[in-house]
């Protein structure tokens, strides 16, 4: 790996200043905890699913029970638990199973990363029941305040969206609102038009002409049509046809 500090003894305890720079993934396995000290960036990555080298993340070939005393993890628990003696590749298994603890930094970007997917999903599925309209991005972001919503850096945004909408509802009112629309788009741009509609809701109906015209009713939140409207001017450079279906 990128780094090892020796195996040594039973405790073994990284100097403070190189410690300092690591993060760690943890792992609890019928009761013993393990952990490893990982690069914290290059930890993310690989946990977001990213191409990165374990050997870019893992900072020390160790497996600890607790890294911050030093105390590693005994042989025989770790062929209990990871099949292996060997810390390299037991240290591999806590990488790929184990949770990423976050920094403070880290933490703070991805919630606020979330914060913002939230915003743009409220706004694009609910509406205000009085314009029929979407709330503004940055009324929502008040109102999520006033609530003292709790946003969750690693839950997916629509399904925190569920909850947090229920607590928003004395502060702002929303509705769940759809429309249809028919759109027609010439044929030069109905290849990436479809994709553009399959993005922003679901087609209902599907018509493509001999020409290779597209013509199709779609159905999207109301929330999401000025959206919908300005990718598709930029995707047909402004030749799709758009009308309200009642």
């Amino acid at each position: 790996m990128s780094g090892s500090f020796g195996h040594g003894g039973g405790n073994f305890k990284p100097r403070t200043n190189e410690s300092s720079r690591f993060t760690t993934v943890r792992i609890t396995i019928e009761g013993e905890h393990y952990e490893i000290l990982v690069n914290p960036d290059s930890a993310l990555a690989f946990k977001q699913g990213r191409n990165v080298e374990p050997t870019a993340v893992i900072a020390v070939d160790e497996v600890y029970s607790d890294s911050r005393k030093g105390l590693r993890a005994g042989s025989e628990k770790l062929k209990l638990h990871f099949g292996t003696d060997d810390h390299a590749k037991a240290a591999l298994e806590v990488l790929r199973r184990g949770e990423l603890n976050l920094t403070q930094e880290q933490r703070k970007r991805l919630t606020e990363e979330k914060r913002r997917a939230i915003i743009a999903a409220i706004s694009k599925n609910f509406v205000d029941p009085k314009t029929l309209l979407p709330h503004p991005p940055t009324r929502i972001d008040q109102a999520m305040q006033e609530a003292r919503v709790t946003v969750d850096p690693f839950q997916d945004p629509n399904e925190q969206m569920k909850t947090i909408v229920e607590n928003l509802r004395t502060i702002l009112p929303m509705k769940s609102e759809k429309i249809k629309l028919q759109v027609k788009v010439a044929a030069q741009y109905s290849g990436q038009a479809i994709g553009v509609l399959k993005n922003f809701g679901e087609i209902l109906k599907e018509d493509w002409l001999a020409d290779g015209t597209l013509s199709a009713i779609v159905e999207i939140p109301a929330g999401g049509q000025a959206g919908l409207l300005d990718r598709l001017g930029s995707t047909t450079k402004g030749a799709a046809q758009v009308t309200v279906v009642k």
